[in-house]
This record gives C-alpha cells, structure tokens and sequence, in this order.
C-alpha cells in the first residue's frame, strides 16, 4: 500500500507533517496499546515502515521516483489507486481491519512461506525372539504421499498459450475497501494475462499423490520389544522444497520357550539334582548360539546365580553382547522304594545339623 496512504499525508506534506501523523496513527495502533491485537501490530509495523522512508528526506525522493509495491507471499502485489466517490458505498463505514484485510492477510502470511519437512509415518512389526537377537530383513508396505510424477511437483502442467481465465485477460483483479480502489497483480497468470499451464489433473493441483510402496529394512541384532527404528525419508513427502519425513517403525518381540531379556542379559533357569548342588558339577546349558559349558561348585545352594560373560543379546547400537545369566533350581526326585529311603535316612544321621535352629534365636 502506498506510503502516504498509511499515514494519511498527502505527498506534499512536509516532515513535521508526517512526524505528526506518525505520531497520532501510533496513539491509536501501538501495540502496548493494543495487546493481543495482531492487526493493530501488524498496521502499526507499516506506518512506521511509512514514517522511516517519508520522514527521510533522501529515502523519500527515492520512494517518490521508484514508488512502491506491497510484497505478496506468492509473488502477487496490492496497489492502492486512490479514492472512488462515485457512487455510494455500502462498506463506506468499514472497520480498520476490513479496509486493510488484504494487507493484514501478506503480513500474517509472510512467515508460512518456505520449506516444511513432511509428516512421519509409523508402523509396526513382529518378531520372534530368535529373529530379533540375530537380526532380519523385512518387507514393508505402506502408503504415503510423494512428489506427482506428472508435474514434477508443481501442480500444473504445459497447455497451449491462452487468455488467463481468472483475470480475463487483465493480468489483475480489482477491487474496492470502502472508497478505497485496489488492483493486485493475478496469482494465475503472474500478471502476463496469458496462461500457458493449466492445473495437474494426476494431482488435481496439489502436486502430490498418494502411492503405496514396498520396500525391505534391515532389522540389526538385538532389537528389543518395544524398540522403535527410523527408516529416514519414508514419510510423507515434504512441501516447498522441504525435506522428506521418517518411517518410524515399532517392533513386537515374542517369548522364547527358556529365555527371558533383562537389558542385553539373557536369564535362564536350569534344575540340578540333590547330588549335583552337594557334590558340585559340570554340565552344558543352552545358549543363543549352541550352547555353553557351566560348572557349578560343591554346595550350590537352589536359587545361586551364575553370570556367563558374552552370551546374552547383542546391543543394536555397539553390537557388544550382554551375559547369560544361569539361576540354578533343585529338583527333588520323587523316593518311592526302600533301598532310596534307607540312604537319604543314612545320609540325615551322617549330617544331622540343625537346619532350622536360627529360627529361635531371641
């Protein structure tokens, strides 16, 4: 909008003169004043765009000679032309915000143009417990929006050279704010006119289509249940330029039969007998691999732990393995003939302490 117009000067009003309108728009649109009124804030941004180019006289000559354009956010621009009394307006009485909304309507815009990345998408998956520890690859589908191949993103597509059909011709459109004549440069055309593209009919103008793809990830060793992994680039497209969004995927991990995950540590439960936990022993226990030799020592006690380094679940991030962690249980055999009994009682007589005698210490 013009300069003058803003500060409500005409153009040949002296420096005073325009220090003093400034002055006065500022006791009614400042925003200490105004607080919370983005609309007031926004006009009073331009007066005083209006008072530090017309209250300078050398800036002033410039804008004198070169003039003035608003800046539209798609390369548009808003003229003012002056006043129109013609005839009776029924908005001749219009609000502030009515008669500058098309101005209010670039400033509120200017900070939405530019590069946005594009939305994530998530999904989930199963595994089995071996699957995770050793690692897997897996097909994925999904759906997400991509640039239309169509158009190369643009949402329009060459046609033969014709009239603009939104501005008719003019290169612009005009309107009124009250007595107040505008003209804007046609978003259509870019003011030629002339229209040589024609909107995308694959992406009905939006520049991107929805397209359902397939691809594998590489599932590393030693994802958890509940892990989440990022696929970069798999989201949605991004708009203006912007970067692609992620894939997040959500893994599921199934039981084992005799392994439970603490961390990267594996646990395991293996029973051992009467004579084994007093005598002590040498055994194999399963393991991810194959398996591992464990020796317990005489008098291991139901319940001992036993730690065997490098033989739990590799850590997706170092690849470095946690331990297998061996809780040994006693299993008592069921006694049903004599010769059995007669060597356990034997075996109580040999070792008769008292098992149960702390229980009465006062």
């Amino acid at each position: 909008m013009d300069f003058y117009v803003i500060l409500g000067v005409d153009r040949g009003a002296s420096t005073r003169d325009v220090k003093r309108a400034y002055t006065r728009l500022g006791r009614r649109y400042h925003p200490n004043i105004n607080p919370g009124d983005r609309e007031a804030e926004a006009f009073y941004r331009r007066a005083t765009e209006a008072y530090e180019t017309l209250g300078d006289p050398e800036r002033r000559r410039a804008y004198d000679t070169h003039g003035q354009k608003v800046p539209r956010a798609r390369g548009a621009s808003i003229e003012f032309h002056g006043f129109d009394f013609s005839a009776p307006v029924p908005g001749a009485s219009a609000t502030f915000a009515e008669l500058f909304s098309e101005v209010l309507h670039e400033v509120r815009d200017e900070g939405t143009v530019g590069p946005k990345k594009g939305s994530d998408l998530h999904a989930d998956i199963s595994l089995s417990f071996e699957e995770a520890l050793k690692g897997t690859g897996r097909r994925m589908t999904v759906t997400r929006l991509d640039t239309c191949d169509a158009c190369g993103g643009t949402g329009k597509r060459r046609a033969a050279e014709a009239p603009c059909a939104h501005c008719q011709g003019a290169g612009s459109s005009r309107w009124r704010r009250g007595h107040m004549v505008f003209t804007k440069s046609c978003d259509q055309c870019g003011g030629t006119g002339r229209q040589r593209q024609q909107p995308c009919g694959s992406c009905r103008a939006e520049s991107v289509v929805s397209r359902t793809e397939t691809f594998t990830i590489q599932v590393p060793a030693g994802v958890a249940d509940g892990a989440r992994m990022r696929v970069p680039g798999k989201g949605h497209v991004g708009r203006g330029g912007g970067a692609a969004g992620d894939l997040y995927i959500t893994a599921t991990v199934g039981a084992h039969r005799l392994f439970v995950r603490d961390g990267d540590d594996l646990q395991l439960e293996v029973p051992i007998s009467v004579s084994e936990a007093v005598l002590g022993a040498t055994f194999d226990v399963p393991a991810v691999d194959d398996r591992v030799t464990l020796r317990i020592p005489p008098g291991t006690s139901s319940g001992q732990q036993f730690r065997i380094k490098g033989q739990g679940a590799p850590s997706p991030r170092t690849g470095e393995r946690g331990d297998l962690i061996v809780t040994v249980t006693l299993s008592l055999p069921r006694v049903t003939d004599e010769t059995s009994k007669e060597l356990l009682r034997e075996f109580g007589r040999l070792n008769s302490a008292d098992m149960r005698g702390d229980l009465f210490v006062e």
